[in-house]
């Protein structure tokens, strides 16, 4: 398991910077994540409303109004190149 989110700042367009609980930061673009998906993630298309992202202290992860997110996994390996292990069944 990865660190997670613990602070979030909207750069503009569809750019977050993500601080994570290890002292890892680093910049992602979420545009190819949102723009044309449709469903749950077509509020995210408008810049007004995707700048509206915070932290939910409790998952460790980023969050909309609209109750989306992100694997906090994901976004860590994203930020630092690093995979995710995937643990093979015993």
């Amino acid at each position: 398991m990865f660190p997670r989110v613990k602070q979030v700042r909207h750069l503009g367009e569809y750019r977050l910077e993500l601080s994570f609980t290890d002292g890892t930061k680093g910049e992602l673009d979420f545009e190819e994540r949102v723009v044309g998906r449709g469903g749950v993630f077509s509020p995210l298309e408008d810049i007004n409303f995707f700048g509206q992202v915070t932290v939910d202290p409790e998952a460790g992860t980023i969050v909309w109004p609209n109750e989306v997110d992100f694997c906090p996994d994901v976004l860590y390996s994203l930020v630092t190149g690093k995979p995710i292990r995937v643990l093979e069944p015993a």
